[in-house]
């Protein structure tokens, strides 16, 4: 993404005059999430970013977390904080530190996930849309989800390899936007579709920088998308487009951090980050720069308002009530689609 890749240029040559790492503290996260441009304020102070170690996909990152790695936050969605709060590896957020804990937008501090027996558990902080992203000039007229089965598209499909993002694409196209709508005949219904899209799903992607490649390239035609691959695309003169239309679908997924048990840092410097993080500024930032809406209802305000626009944030919480959210899946049915979408995944 060009200004993306300015911008990130631009912090990181900054970073570079106070020194690689701060170090006072480790973040496990997503790949790219080193962004200085998240968390400048935690860099004024420290005079340096903290140390980073990454992870592929929630699934992994729990993995590692469960056999002993140690950090001191970690940035997973919000579907699997109640599995981390069961294997007992993050511990309770203090509000009362986060100096715009206020500033939150209800819906995601108000999530269920988030907040629970009476505690906080995750510092809400990128939310976004996966939807139907597709090259306009490879595909004719108009598509829907249900396009994505069509023999035509042998071999130009992909999906990503979450399986609640795979689900959330597949409730969509049998007609449920609502988890607790997933009857056992529907879920049989969006396993039978995904199994017929599978027939035509050149790769699963679990790497945005490689679907995005592929689709620049006309590998891929259509894919069940994160918004920043329209953006990005966008960007690099790619003709593509996210569809946004409400009887197509968009599901909407949040993500935020959390304090980890077996950190060993300073919780001082916990919380530096956090408020870095939480800021209006840093979601201005994630907003123009990367393309994901943040969890702080000023950053709307101060964000490039054609921006705020082009991306559908203008009204961040009536956007989200129309949106099918991944992480409302019910345990009981996330543990249900894993093991019928590994079986997909092979064939059967």
């Amino acid at each position: 993404m060009k200004i993306k890749s300015l911008s990130a240029g631009l912090a990181l040559g900054a970073l570079a005059a106070f020194g690689a790492s701060a170090g006072q503290i480790t973040v496990f996260d997503w790949s790219g999430y080193d962004d200085p441009g998240f968390f400048n304020a935690y860099v004024e102070k420290h005079g340096g970013a903290p140390d980073f170690s990454f992870f592929a996909d929630d699934h992994e990152g729990f993995n590692k977390l469960r056999s002993g790695f140690k950090a001191d936050l970690a940035h997973p969605c919000s579907g699997l904080i109640g599995k981390m709060r069961a294997a007992d590896l993050i511990k309770p957020i203090d509000t009362a530190r986060l100096d715009a804990w206020g500033e939150l937008l209800p819906t995601l501090a108000q999530l269920p996930e988030v907040s629970s027996d009476g505690q906080i558990w995750m510092v809400p902080f990128d939310w976004g849309n996966t939807g139907l992203v597709y090259r306009t000039d490879l595909v004719e007229g108009d598509i829907d989800l249900k396009m994505l089965a069509d023999p035509a598209l042998a071999g130009k499909v992909s999906l990503p390899d979450v399986v609640e993002d795979a689900y959330g694409f597949a409730a969509l196209a049998v007609g449920v936007n609502d988890w607790s709508e997933m009857t056992d005949e529907k879920f049989q219904e969006a396993s039978d579709f995904l199994r017929a899209v599978h027939k035509n799903v050149r790769f699963y992607w679990s790497d945005q920088g490689q679907l995005d490649a592929a689709i620049k390239s006309g590998e891929i035609h259509a894919a069940w998308a994160w918004n920043a691959t329209e953006l990005s695309l966008i960007f690099d003169n790619v003709p593509v487009k996210l569809v946004r239309d409400p009887e197509v679908g968009v599901a909407s997924w949040a993500c935020g951090y959390v304090h980890l048990k077996d950190g060993e840092g300073s919780d001082e410097d916990v919380y530096d980050f956090l408020n870095a993080l939480s800021d209006a500024e840093s979601g201005k930032y994630l907003i123009e720069a990367w393309g994901y809406a943040h969890a702080n209802a000023g950053s709307y305000g101060i964000a490039d308002q054609e921006a705020v626009r082009a991306y559908g944030y203008s009204d961040p919480e009536s956007f989200m009530a129309e949106s099918l959210f991944g992480f409302r899946v019910p345990n009981e049915m996330a543990a249900k689609m894993l093991k019928e979408f590994e079986r997909i995944k092979a064939g059967f």
